[in-house]
């Protein structure tokens, strides 16, 4: 039987009075690559923050591997703790911190927000550098990385932690297709790993390649999966 990381249930969130998600509801299996597609303002984003706890959300319900987030109600610091050992996210400009080399972005979150203690942070922050072909880059501050680098140091931040779910928010937007062509199979290497993948993207091309699956999005709603 099909394990279930993610669960969505009737998700509502609004921005004063504009509804921004109305009713969103979808389930990602361990190991699947879920494309949420849609055109702008259709609310693929406004999901992932929600799912990461980055934006609260005014009804529904979401389950990300046993850890529960409820609309309307604040989840408690120990909940939003539990929840970053569950979920990592790779934003679409990166956001790695400019002033920290690669290995340091990487190394961040494991020993001031979960208390690893810096040489095994640092042996994980490497290994995990190495597996995405940028171990070279560890010493590099980000101004000095490609796009593809950048990204690729974004990834293994995101995992740092070993999320068993990742979020993706427009991966391919700055990548030439030669670059998209090595992120689709560093994700489908992630999927091998059990990882489970839920990206927003405009691509279609990329997510009919190597999606499991494409939720469409519309209007804050859900109106179809292939």
């Amino acid at each position: 039987m099909a394990e279930i990381v993610l669960q969505v249930e009737d998700l509502h969130l609004y921005r004063g009075a504009r509804p921004v998600l109305t009713g969103v509801s979808l389930d990602v299996e361990r190991g699947e690559l879920v494309a949420i597609m849609g055109p702008s303002g259709s609310g693929k984003t406004t999901v992932l923050r929600a799912v990461a706890g980055l934006e609260s959300f005014h009804g529904g319900r979401i389950v990300i591997d046993g850890v529960a987030l409820t609309g309307g109600t604040h989840a408690t610091k120990a909940t939003l703790r539990e929840l970053r050992r569950k979920v990592g996210m790779v934003f679409q400009f990166h956001c790695l911190f400019e002033h920290l080399t690669a290995i340091d972005n990487v190394c961040l979150a494991p020993v001031h927000a979960h208390g690893i203690a810096v040489p095994d942070a640092r042996r994980r922050g490497l290994e995990l550098l190495a597996g995405f072909g940028v171990e070279h880059r560890a010493a590099a501050l980000p101004r000095h990385l490609s796009g593809g680098e950048a990204q690729r140091v974004a990834i293994a931040r995101a995992l740092a932690v070993d999320p068993p779910l990742l979020l993706m928010d427009e991966p391919t937007a700055s990548l030439d297709p030669e670059r998209r062509a090595e992120l689709g199979a560093l994700l489908r290497q992630l999927q091998r790993q059990h990882r489970t993948l839920l990206i927003a993207t405009h691509d279609e091309d990329f997510a009919r390649e190597w999606a499991t699956r494409v939720v469409r999005m519309r209007d804050g709603r859900v109106n179809g999966t292939v």
